[in-house]
């Protein structure tokens, strides 16, 4: 069903194709736009505090988008919203709401029966406990091993969800036999949860920092990658300037930057680099050149 009447709102026709369609995650688990504020225009609408389309041209709206993102001014960030729909196992979800700065509405097992859903990882993806990283995975395992391994947690959570089921049965007097807020302490975390989750660009733009990267834990990374795409849908522009400055971007040290600038200080720089304005080479040059 369409709109009842025109809202004057700014709208992004990227993001308003893909409303209410569920984005495959996992095996079980979606990503959905519910709803959204804004689109590029508003990040410089509030960075000009102008009205209407703005006052230059979409060239000019483009560089000055590129220059708030470049050198951290995150306020104009703040004025585009977005609402998502997120079902995802407990143990993705427990990680992902460590990002305190949204707001979130998570699916209530006191109240409603959990259904039998539950994510078991490819056999691909089940590997060993990292040397170098303690909180990451590191070498394959064998194809029996990791077979075996993923038999054994599909077995433990379909015996966890039988005493649930069994639990939670009504009796002759039309009562549940055990409450459903104790009933749900014996289920894994790898059951699958529901969120509504609404969260600033700014924000957003943090979430995916960390998550997008080939570090953060597989399962919530295929979730940020959805995201990411969505970014694109919905802040063209923007989403350019983030895969440029953050995304795509390295930070050095004040000791990498010596080194840098030893290395680079009997190299000519070149009189233009491609893909860069005159304003962002010449910061490039003067970055080179100042050194330690």
């Amino acid at each position: 069903m369409g709109n009842l009447y025109a809202t004057g709102r700014v709208v992004s026709e990227g993001l308003d194709s893909v409303l209410n369609q569920e984005f495959k995650a996992l095996d079980k688990g979606f990503v959905r736009v519910v709803d959204y504020m804004g689109n590029d225009s508003s990040i410089v609408q509030a960075a000009r505090v102008s009205y209407g389309k703005g006052t230059k041209t979409t060239q000019d709206d483009v560089a000055l988008i590129r220059y708030l993102l470049k050198h951290k001014h995150t306020t104009p960030f703040e004025m585009c919203e977005i609402k998502l729909h997120i079902k995802a196992p407990i143990f993705i979800a427990r990680q992902w709401l460590r990002h305190r700065t949204a707001s979130v509405n998570e699916y209530s097992a006191r109240y409603s029966i959990i259904e039998e859903e539950y994510y078991v990882p490819a056999t691909e993806n089940i590997r060993k406990q990292s040397s170098s990283n303690k909180q990451g995975r590191g070498e394959a395992l064998s194809t029996e091993e990791s077979q075996e391994i993923q038999n054994k947690m599909d077995q433990v959570t379909q015996n966890c969800f039988a005493l649930y089921n069994e639990f939670i049965k009504i009796d002759d007097n039309n009562n549940e036999l055990v409450a459903k807020e104790l009933a749900r302490s014996i289920l894994p975390v790898n059951i699958y949860t529901q969120f509504y989750w609404k969260i600033d660009l700014h924000n957003l733009m943090h979430f995916l920092r960390l998550r997008c990267d080939s570090h953060a834990q597989y399962e919530i990374r295929e979730y940020a990658n959805i995201i990411l795409d969505l970014l694109k849908l919905w802040l063209p522009s923007t989403y350019q300037a983030f895969l440029d400055y953050h995304i795509n971007a390295i930070n050095f040290s004040a000791q990498e930057m010596s080194m840098l600038h030893s290395m680079l200080s009997q190299v000519e720089v070149v009189d233009k680099l491609e893909g860069l304005s005159m304003r962002e080479y010449n910061e490039f040059k003067n970055k080179i050149n100042k050194g330690i």
